[in-house]
């Protein structure tokens, strides 16, 4: 059976970071791509917010930079799914969709996490084209002009306020005649200048060709279709992270976010450690999931080092 130092599970900003530090503290680390390469930014066309690209870039090229230096720095990265992980001691027994099986010192999760969408066929048409699952990635780009948001929790509340620093005006969906946000969050939305909040409405369509033009909201008690002009529509009903693989033995919270100690990208198991989305709820930013796999490629080489593995 093939024996590794570092498996890192991922190919987002977190699952490459690990990859290149952990490539320069000499592990030899083996990345698994997973299915989806790249993470959530290859579905995002400019980024802006990410240091070191003073022209902004685009979410897929970004990642390939990502890819070329941990390759660069000796990263073995393969193109194939895990699909089980068992926890051992010191040694933990990975395997591949086509049965290859590894044995790994330390296993870093660095798999993220999934925006939640309505399921339109406009919405993923309009995806990166005026339609976007993170206001505060993307919010610049609407600078003084109308949108919509559709959410009614505190990330939708937070994300609504974010944008009514910078558009004109803030359309918000909530499909109830109540928000599932705190009371403090409410009143700030309500109260807020330039947020319209649409109570009992849900989006019947995004309507546009090359970019969004307006969405078409429909009232759940009256049947009602309007028209409403925005340029951007932010989606804000949630996230889902990707650690399916890892219930049952891994520590999670009560929507599926891992769970690592204060401080560290340590788990509940020795020697299997998270970075990324798969266990950051409230900032959910490509350069705060790099941060933390630099973490975890640490926090690897210093349990390797300790344990003589």
């Amino acid at each position: 059976m093939e024996k590794v130092k570092c498996l890192i599970i991922g190919s987002g900003p977190a699952g490459y970071t690990a990859a290149i530090y952990a490539s320069r503290a000499g592990l030899k680390p083996v990345l698994y791509t997973g299915l989806e390469q790249g993470g959530q930014l290859m579905q995002t066309t400019e980024v802006e917010n990410y240091p070191g690209y003073p022209k902004g870039i685009m979410g897929p090229e970004m990642m390939e930079d990502f890819r070329k230096q941990a390759e660069r720095m000796g990263t073995d990265i393969r193109y194939a799914i895990i699909t089980k992980v068992t926890p051992g001691n010191p040694y933990h027994i990975v395997e591949t969709e086509d049965g290859h099986q590894l044995e790994a010192a330390t296993v870093l999760i660095c798999t993220g996490a999934k925006a939640k969408w309505l399921g339109l066929p406009s919405e993923q048409r309009l995806n990166g084209y005026g339609v976007s699952a993170c206001a505060v990635c993307d919010g610049f780009f609407y600078k003084g002009m109308d949108v919509a948001i559709v959410g009614a929790g505190d990330t939708a509340c937070e994300e609504a306020l974010y944008l009514a620093k910078l558009c004109s005006h803030v359309t918000m969906l909530v499909r109830s005649d109540k928000m599932r946000a705190s009371k403090v969050m409410q009143e700030r939305v309500l109260t807020a200048p330039n947020i319209t909040v649409m109570w009992n409405s849900e989006t019947d369509d995004i309507l546009g060709e090359k970019g969004v033009e307006a969405i078409r909201v429909k009232n759940r008690v009256s049947g009602e279709l309007t028209e409403v002009p925005v340029k951007g529509f932010f989606v804000a009903i949630g996230h889902q992270p990707s650690s399916e693989l890892f219930k049952g033995f891994i520590d999670m919270d009560e929507t599926g976010y891992i769970l690592t100690k204060p401080g560290t990208s340590m788990t509940n198991v020795p020697g299997i450690f998270a970075a990324g989305d798969v266990q950051d709820k409230n900032y959910r930013q490509a350069v705060t999931s790099a941060g933390s796999g630099c973490m975890a490629a640490l926090d690897a080489e210093r349990y390797i080092t300790h344990h003589n593995l």
